[in-house]
């Protein structure tokens, strides 16, 4: 665990999304509540995946003194537990939320009429409350088992790196692996994959009038699945490959690389804003307005509006 890639590649990705993704969500949040308003379920959801971010970015200090230190914890058992908590909470919750507005997308686009009656700004909150719920309720098991593990003969005291073998078998192979990998990874990733691919296909449709505009709005679609996918596909499918050799007693070749792939994850926090906010013309405006600073007029962007602002 203490090659260079864990120790100082990890800790330096951590530091440029905490540096680029903070102040970009920061600046979401804030357009959000001064600017755009919450009065559409789209808004609800975007709202509070900049919150996540920001949340999760928020406690990226500690990992990154943390392996800069040579994976050496300072601050105790119980911060131990809070910040791989919420690590993997926020985490996870980004994941349910990217679900959940694709499927606002999906309803609104495909569905406009009939989805009215579905698609509130009240049942919007109900499943974002639904999600956070599901998400810090998913952190129980590190909450209530020990993350640290001290090391005299190299003077360092890990946290959550080493587990316990008999932890893992006991609850990691027989718990984790189907409620975590299935529901929280496999079936969002479904969900999110149907629902693109129709409004890839709504959109590609004859009927729908200009076409510099709707390439625009497919390439959205495209670029959002592929960070959904490339973000936190990795980190997923070793996760679960790394714990399957842990039982069969294998080195920890895996979890180096599953370490390197979740921080490559955290990367999905400085694109999220850029993909799901920045990319809208009238968001821009909002933001040049937010800041004081004069721009030219552009008109409207229809479907990129409708698929950000629906």
């Amino acid at each position: 665990m203490n090659s260079w890639l864990v120790t100082r590649f990890v800790p330096s990705i951590y530091t440029v999304v905490l540096l680029v993704a903070l102040p970009l969500n920061i600046m979401a949040i804030v357009v959000f509540l001064v600017k755009v308003k919450v009065k559409k379920p789209a808004a609800v959801y975007l709202l509070n995946l900049a919150t996540a971010d920001v949340l999760f970015v928020s406690i990226l200090p500690f990992h990154i003194v943390y392996r800069f230190s040579g994976n050496n914890w300072v601050v105790g058992e119980g911060m131990c537990r809070f910040v791989t908590a919420m690590y993997l909470s926020n985490m996870r919750g980004s994941i349910l939320l990217m679900t959940s507005i694709s499927v606002d997308r999906f309803l609104a686009l495909v569905y406009p009429i009939q989805s009215l009656p579905w698609r509130t700004v009240r049942r919007a909150w109900l499943v974002c409350c639904c999600i956070w719920a599901i998400s810090m309720a998913s952190t129980a098991p590190i909450l209530i088992a020990q993350q640290t593990q001290t090391f005299p003969d190299l003077k360092i005291t890990t946290c959550s790196d080493v587990q316990d073998a008999e932890l893992v078998e006991r609850f990691h192979v027989y718990y984790i692996f189907p409620f975590f990998i299935s529901l929280l990874y496999f079936l969002p990733l479904i969900i999110t994959t149907f629902c693109y691919i129709g409004i890839v296909r709504s959109l590609s449709a004859p009927k729908m009038k200009g076409a510099q505009k709707r390439s625009r709005a497919v390439l959205l679609s495209v670029v959002v699945m592929c960070v959904f996918v490339l973000c936190f596909g990795p980190a997923n499918v070793i996760w679960f490959m790394h714990f399957l050799k842990v039982y069969h007693q294998a080195g920890n070749f895996l979890y180096i690389v599953y370490v390197i792939s979740v921080s490559m994850s955290s990367v999905s926090c400085c694109l999220d804003p850029l993909i799901y906010y920045y990319a809208s013309s009238q968001w821009q405006r909002h933001v040049y307005s937010l800041l004081g600073w004069k721009r030219e007029h552009t008109p409207p962007v229809d479907q990129q509006r409708v698929l950000l602002h629906q």
